[in-house]
Formats: structure tokens, sequence, C-alpha cells
């Protein structure tokens, strides 16, 4: 039978010791280093030097999006089809110290989007940032929307959206640049209740699956593609949807709609420093107000 000797047994022990006090110096070290690395906590929200796209910014979410972003540190191009109303939302940002550039531009038309990142980058820079916020509802059965509401919908909803991000990745890869791209989906992606806008569920389920897909394409050259879900938010879409079918939110647990200012958060975390590590994810914000 194998045995050992006392004094055999006192080394081995002695070697397991020392083995423990080696292991424990190389984690406090790589603990050392991580922390000059990332300092505590890692939460940096400053995004000075950015520059920032937010599409549909006239308005409601983008408008925020657009504000919050500015306040931020980042310089924003403001974008939309209704020109006099980027005006405004560039005024506003310029009287609280921000600073942005107003953008005609309408995400269903190519050539559009391309002038759109092409005066950007002419004037501001290379785009760091882009938020795909235009979007619109169609509030009607699928059985009776018309083709030409059908394809509105998707081009604004899905096939924007895709070009946009495909625009500023192609040039933020070829300046060997990392970025951050938020796609705003929708609850409605995961929860339809046969109401109507069947078309505008499917549009930003695909939304959260072609924000999966370009996260992976995209993630070697250092771009960040997230989404955010809202749920019912105060906003333009929301007020005509109010008028056709009353207000709804009493229904919520809540028994509240959002306010745009509670996912400044959210968008924030996605576009800051800190989140480095998350790409591929779509972030739901809807108060418990749909089902799981």
């Amino acid at each position: 039978m194998f045995r050992l000797e006392a004094t055999s047994m006192i080394r081995l022990s002695d070697c397991l010791g020392f083995e423990v006090m080696r292991l424990n110096r190389q984690l406090a070290a790589k603990d050392i280093s991580m922390t000059d690395r990332f300092p505590l906590p890692n939460a940096s929200a400053d995004l000075t030097g950015e520059i920032a796209i937010v599409t549909g910014a006239t308005a409601g979410l983008g408008r925020r999006f657009a504000q919050m972003l500015a306040a931020a540190g980042a310089t924003v191009v403001v974008t939309g089809r209704r020109f006099e109303r980027l005006d405004e939302v560039v005024a506003d940002i310029e009287a609280r110290g921000g600073r942005a550039l107003a953008v005609r531009l309408d995400v269903t038309d190519a050539d559009s989007i391309t002038a759109a990142v092409n005066r950007c980058e002419a004037e501001l820079g290379l785009p760091t940032i882009l938020v795909n916020n235009a979007g619109i509802p169609d509030a009607r059965r699928a059985n009776k929307m018309p083709v030409e509401l059908v394809d509105r919908v998707l081009a604004t909803n899905l096939r924007g959206p895709y070009l946009m991000a495909c625009e500023v990745a192609r040039r933020l890869i070829g300046a060997g640049r990392g970025g951050r791209i938020v796609n705003i989906s929708s609850i409605a992606a995961f929860d339809y209740g046969g109401s109507g806008a069947a078309l505008y569920s499917i549009t930003k389920a695909a939304v959260n699956r072609m924000t999966e897909v370009l996260a992976v394409e995209w993630a070697g050259y250092g771009i960040n593609v997230n989404a955010i879900a809202p749920g019912s938010f105060a906003s333009e879409m929301m007020d005509g949807m109010i008028e056709r079918i009353g207000d709804h939110s009493g229904s919520f647990p809540r028994k509240r709609l959002g306010d745009p200012a509670q996912l400044d958060s959210t968008l924030l975390y996605l576009v800051a420093p800190s989140s480095e590590f998350v790409t591929g994810t779509v972030v739901k914000v809807d108060d418990g107000q749909h089902r799981r």
C-alpha cells in the first residue's frame, strides 16, 4: 500500500500552500490591472468628440434622443423630412449649449440616405453613433392594407434603418473606427393583440433580428449594434393612436404612459464607452405594460 511519511506530508502541504499563495498573487495582479483599465465604476457617459445621427428627430422620442445626446457631449445631426421642425430642434440644442446640424432626410429614399451621411461627414466628420429612430405605424388590419401603405411601412421601418446602418458601418469600417448603432424597435415586436398594426409588429420584429445579425457581422470591426424596444410612450405617434382608439393607459399595471425622458439612461448606456461589451441586445423598456 502506498504511504506518505509525515515529513513528506508536511512538504506536500507546504507546496500546496505556496501554490495557493502564488495563485492569489496572480489574481490580485489581474484585479489591479483590470481596475486600472476599467476604473470603478466603469460607467462613463461622456460623448465628447462623438458625432451622432438621429433619424426621425423632429418630434417625440427622436427629438428627445437628439437633445440627450447633445447634452452628453456629442455633436448631433438632426434628421427628418420636416425641415422647419429640424431647425427648431437645432435651435433648442444650441440654446442649451450643445452642437447640432439639421439635415433633411427621407429614410425611404436610398439617395437621400447617402446624401445625408455625406453631408455629415463633410461638415462635421465621420459619424460614430447612429440612432435609427424613424418609423411609422400602419393602424390597419392586414387584409385591409393597400399595397402603397404596405410599401411605405416596410420602407420606413425596415429598409430605411437597414440602409442607414449599412451606410454608416461602411464608412466606419473603411476608416478603421468602431461605433455604436442603436435601432429603435417596439414592444409590439413581442406582443401583438390582433387589433390592427400587424405589419408594424412584423417590421419591428425584423428590426430585432437585424440588430442581432449585424452585431455579429460587425463585431470584429468594433461596431456595436443594439436595439431598444419601448412600450407605450407619450409621442406624436401615440397621440394619433389615442385619437383613434382612446386612452388605453388605464389598462396598464401602473396606469401610465412613459415619458421620453425615461429612455435617456438606456440609450445613453448603449452609446456610451462603458457598454463596449454589449452588442446584439434588444432592451425592453415598457414599465411592465405588456405580456411576456
